[in-house]
């Protein structure tokens, strides 16, 4: 077996052979708060009085800018959430979720399933980390499996070394640029080959994180000697255990990256599959830099930057900014003097917290070009919507924050430098506690249940939408709208407001609505929010080319159909009807929608498994799986 099988097989509870869907049973959980407070609140209607995993883990990494009173009571209502069901919490300003996971409790050989979509960066210790909504997050809190398809494994064979100035980040961009962000569909991404043992685990875990943008189901390592050195020196030594594929294992498809061949990249503007050489644009103005995120934080990275800034300026045409991934790096770039070197440098020093990647303060100038280390540059997320999102790794983007313009890093004279962790230091971090009372603000209001299908579906055509839709694009994700996390009817307001202005108010005229999109619909986050507001405002089908494998289970999680179609599209505000719906819900794979406008006869598939099925028929995965958790009493 390859490790992937291995890690699938060790945790296989269940199996539909019918569909290939198979259940496995989950080690580790973890939240952050856009998405937590949600699923924590699914928890609670699930009646499980304490988790039943090995450990979870709630974070507040994105919503820590404070303007209000908001957010603070959000981190309240988390903070005493956790204490009541045996969960550790990471309070605000501790660090990214994935920094510290990483560090603090990913194991090899265990499963992770986190409600962010770029928990897979744990994958970097041969864990298999999974994103996933928050509803089926809190269902394995609770005890229940998580049902996935059984994914493909799509095998990366390293070989060589990475050249001086080229970086972790250029092995993953150089995959989106080969691969597109379609490439890892349905596929567990898997490095192997003699340049695996090259890469630290700091370098692994970037590159599994950009997995997610590849739309991998989750990305891994093997779990080897260098995996073993890096939890001794965090003090887990006796959580390694030996985990790499055998001589015979076998891939549905190979890659060959031949490390030593690679250049220092960058993603252009749009999607961080828009990716070139640095050399082929060299020379482009640059008006903000910004260095962290959950892709490129860590002591090694932000270190990095430090050395490469010392003696040196930010130009003075550039605005810079570092976010280191966690107070445990921040408190070791003090002590080794790195942090007055960046300091003096003119770089501003932000937040231990995901930021500016989630458009959550230092949002760029009208019409400047930021490049960041960061993993999305999809339109309109830095939180200025004519900005240019460029994407690097951090040699690029201190040479071009020093310079003024993108440079190739391979122009310094002096070697790059070669920065090793400082294991020292501790995150803080509050292990489960006891505690009864649950506090809610006044922000959190009910979310919203999808009642089980009629025999007919009427709806109007509320949106018409192209490729690549993101979850960005359904709910956007910025710090005027973050708060609201916890208060979908607050929300709902400006669902899909850039990518067709005007839905919320036509989605509540109609009362009953279908969303018509083209190939790769709900790109990009695990945030069940895209189809929450979607169904508050009376959605209730998805006609799409084709759906992005976590956005389309979210879907089905909240009670709204996934329709597959390949015909001409119907125009906005069109009445469509589907007749005879729980049956084909229970039983076709074809559905014949009928365009009362037109008359015309729109064939569709209802491509689901048996037990997705069962969770439509029931009103969503809430209902369905609470038959589940009842036995697991």
């Amino acid at each position: 077996m390859n490790v992937t099988e291995r890690l699938l097989s060790s945790h296989l509870v269940d199996e539909d052979t019918t569909s290939d869907e198979i259940a496995l049973r989950i080690d580790q959980t973890l939240t952050q708060d856009s998405t937590g407070t949600m699923c924590y609140m699914q928890l609670e209607a699930l009646g499980v009085d304490r988790v039943r995993t090995e450990l979870s883990v709630a974070y507040v990494d994105h919503n820590t800018l404070q303007t209000g009173p908001l957010n603070a009571m959000d981190h309240k209502y988390l903070r005493t959430v956790a204490a009541r069901h045996d969960i550790w919490f990471s309070p605000p300003g501790n660090g990214i979720c994935h920094q510290i996971h990483l560090e603090q409790f990913a194991s090899p050989g265990k499963t992770l399933l986190g409600s962010d979509s770029h928990t897979p960066t744990c994958g970097a210790v041969g864990m298999l980390a999974l994103g996933a909504g928050g509803m089926e997050v809190a269902a394995a809190m609770a005890g229940a499996p998580l049902w996935i398809k059984r994914p493909k494994v799509t095998g990366v064979r390293l070989s060589g070394a990475l050249e001086p100035w080229v970086s972790a980040k250029d092995v993953a961009l150089y995959l989106l640029g080969l691969l597109g962000v379609t490439g890892g569909v349905g596929s567990v991404v898997e490095y192997l080959g003699e340049g695996v043992s090259t890469l630290d685990i700091y370098q692994r875990a970037t590159i599994c994180n950009m997995g997610a943008e590849l739309g991998a189901v989750s990305s891994v390592f093997p779990s080897d000697e260098r995996t073993r050195e890096f939890l001794r020196s965090r003090g887990r030594e006796q959580d390694w255990v030996s985990l790499t594929p055998a001589i015979s294992a076998s891939y549905d498809s190979l890659y060959n990256v031949e490390l030593d061949r690679l250049v220092p990249m960058v993603a252009m503007h749009g999607s961080p599959d828009n990716v070139l050489p640095v050399s082929e644009v060299a020379g482009r103005r640059v008006d903000q830099v910004i260095i962290g995120s959950c892709t490129n934080s860590s002591y090694r990275d932000v270190a990095t930057a430090a050395r490469m800034f010392e003696g040196k300026r930010v130009h003075p045409d550039v605005e810079v900014a570092l976010v280191p991934g966690s107070r445990r790096i921040l408190s070791k770039l003090a002590a080794s003097g790195a942090l007055s070197a960046l300091i003096n440098a003119g770089v501003r020093i932000l937040e231990s917290a995901c930021g500016p990647c989630i458009g959550m303060g230092l949002s760029p100038g009208s019409g400047a070009v930021s490049l960041r280390t960061f993993n999305r540059n999809f339109p309109g997320r830095s939180g200025t919507p004519d900005a240019e999102v460029w994407l690097s790794g951090v040699e690029v983007a201190v040479a071009s924050a020093i310079s003024g313009v993108i440079t190739d890093p391979r122009q310094q004279v002096a070697p790059p430098p070669v920065i090793q962790d400082h294991p020292e230091g501790e995150h803080i971090l509050y292990p489960p506690c006891r505690s009864a009372e649950v506090v809610r603000g006044p922000n959190i209001k009910p979310f919203p249940v999808a009642d089980p299908p009629g025999e007919t579906l009427r709806a109007q055509v509320i949106a018409v939408l192209g490729d690549n839709v993101s979850t960005d694009d359904i709910m956007p994700s910025h710090s005027t709208l973050l708060p609201y996390r916890s208060n979908i009817p607050a929300l709902a307001e400006h669902c899909l407001e850039a990518a067709s202005p005007g839905f919320s108010k036509r989605a509540r005229d109609a009362g009953t609505g279908i969303i018509v999109a083209g190939d790769n619909y709900g790109q990009g986050s695990s945030r069940e929010h895209a189809a929450l507001a979607p169904l508050h405002l009376g959605i209730r089908a998805v006609l799409a080319r084709s759906f992005a494998r976590i956005h389309r289970t979210n879907l089905i999680n909240n009670g709204i159909i996934p329709l597959v179609y390949d015909a001409d599209p119907p125009s906005q505000g069109d009445l469509l009807e589907i007749r005879g719906l729980r049956a084909l819900i229970a039983r076709s794979t074809s559905v014949e929608v009928h365009n009362l406008s037109t008359g015309e006869q729109i064939p569709a598939h209802l491509l689901l498994t048996a037990r997705e099925r069962e969770v439509l028929l029931a009103g969503g995965y809430l209902n369905w799986v609470k038959r589940t958790v009842s036995t697991l009493q």
